[in-house]
């Protein structure tokens, strides 16, 4: 039997059990059961998974975090310490949960007992852990952003598809209830017709060079590089080893990531579909202008401006000029929503004494609107790794689910292909190519380095 199909019926099994042995204690058999459980493993222990992904999992009841891999030997035992701290601080006991660990979490998925997987690796080692969890049938908590290539995107989300995973993507701006909000008085007609949709978002600065250093014992180096070119070591390029809650150096190397606009573009641009009903599709025009490092390590784009047209006629125009956060505009006026007072780490790109207001409108009655039942009502959660749980076990669809993640990734990857090319591009989203323009859908895809990469996976 599947462990899910166990869990759905072992309350059903449990009812119908005649005689229970007085020296089993209540709990084994009650809401908190072990096999009541969704065991989880954490893949990638770094500032992300200690202060979003474990942090908002750990407290649910439903949950409990049995495994952790990392290629840092010391992060992964920093990793397995977090997790039994918390459920030994929770439970009074010191032997709560004894977490394993794993230097490749590809012996980790083999496990029987693991029914899904938290994801929060470097950018470039997404798609492929996620897509090697999904054919190893575990449901997946993705980190943004989906992948790196629309054609690593796309075949996550068709296994995602064909394997019945549910994948939750950490854009984890759908639930604050801020964004949800505006979406549906711009989909409820509160500013009219909407026409233009501006974006802030920051660049990142250029670094400076950085000195070859030995690989220190503790990492391995080479699956850290997986399927990117091999190039020497360096801290600055990888993470650092005596703080786990610095941003790391390899959020700038276009070679692990393509920068701000995979960063935190695919927050924005998935709250942005949301407002503008265009989840399930993308632009028909891209025209990015920015400029990139000439020296240093750190070589991804600074300061952008990227115009997007869309078939329904909005256009969406992204800037670091612009406040961080969306700003709809209407043929009758505006609204401006954004994170507020909240930031996922201390390294947000926004600062908190400068982020604005979490809500605005042009009229200040748009703002005490309220949405009737005959209207547009969006998916309502309180939490996303909680709505991740709970479609773990009814089988739902989540409210970030993989196709939605991979549409907004893809406005991110081919602004970004536009930046490189420095032109304006003309993009088929249902086909998922450029328009006549074969040098830009060499872009869609990158070699990848045997044995690690999507090209490689197995089944």
């Amino acid at each position: 039997m599947e462990r899910r199909d166990f869990l759905k019926n072992s309350s059903a099994a449990i009812a119908g059990s005649i005689v229970l042995p007085t020296i089993v204690p209540a709990s084994v058999f009650g809401k908190d059961a072990p096999s009541n459980k969704i065991n989880i493993a954490q893949i990638g222990f770094g500032r992300i998974a200690m202060s979003h992904d474990l942090a908002e999992t750990l407290p649910f009841d439903q949950a409990r975090v049995i495994a952790v891999a990392d290629l840092d030997s010391n992060r992964v035992k920093k990793g397995k310490q977090f997790i039994e701290d918390f459920y030994s601080k929770q439970s009074g006991s010191k032997s709560a949960v004894e977490v394993k660990t794993y230097g490749d979490y590809r012996e980790m998925l083999m496990r029987k007992d693991i029914d899904a997987v938290m994801i929060s690796t470097p950018d470039h080692w997404h798609a492929q852990p996620a897509i090697e969890a999904a054919l190893a049938g575990k449901d997946v908590y993705l980190q943004k952003p989906t992948s790196l290539t629309i054609a690593e995107g796309r075949m996550l989300a068709d296994v995602v598809k064909r394997k019945g995973t549910i994948l939750q993507m950490g854009t984890q701006q759908r639930a604050m209830a801020q964004f949800r909000v505006a979406a549906e008085w711009v989909r409820n007609g509160r500013i009219g017709k909407l026409h233009t949709v501006k974006i802030g978002l920051p660049g990142d600065p250029s670094g400076p060079a950085a000195p070859q250093m030995p690989v220190p014992s503790n990492l391995n180096y080479e699956m850290w590089l997986g399927s990117t070119p091999e190039v020497y070591y360096t801290e600055m390029r990888v993470h650092s080893q005596s703080s786990i809650t610095d941003r790391p150096g390899w959020l700038r190397c276009e070679q692990f990531g393509a920068g701000m606009i995979t960063g935190w573009g695919q927050h924005h641009f998935d709250s942005a579909a949301w407002g503008m009903d265009t989840e399930y599709t993308g632009p028909i025009t891209i025209n990015a202008m920015t400029q990139f490092p000439k020296s240093g390590l750190w070589d991804v784009h600074g300061d952008f401006v990227a115009v997007a047209e869309y078939q329904n006629g909005i256009t969406m125009i992204t800037s670091g000029g612009f406040t961080n956060g969306i700003r709809y505009e209407g043929s009758e006026g505006w609204i401006f929503v954004s994170r507020g007072n909240y930031s996922a780490t201390a390294s947000d790109p926004a600062s908190l004494k400068n982020n604005s207001g979490a809500l605005d409108a042009s009229d200040p009655k748009i703002l005490t609107s309220v949405i009737k039942e005959s209207e547009i009502n969006l998916y309502t959660i309180e939490n996303q790794h909680g709505n991740w749980l709970d479609c773990i076990k009814s089988r739902k669809a989540p409210i970030s689910p993989v196709e939605i993640g991979h549409r907004a990734c893809s406005v991110c990857l081919i602004t970004h292909i536009s930046m490189k090319l420095g032109r304006k591009l003309q993009w088929n989203p249902q086909a998922e190519l450029f328009v006549n323009d074969d040098e830009a859908n060499k872009l869609l895809s990158r070699s990848q380095r045997f044995p690690y990469g999507t090209t490689y996976i197995k089944g």
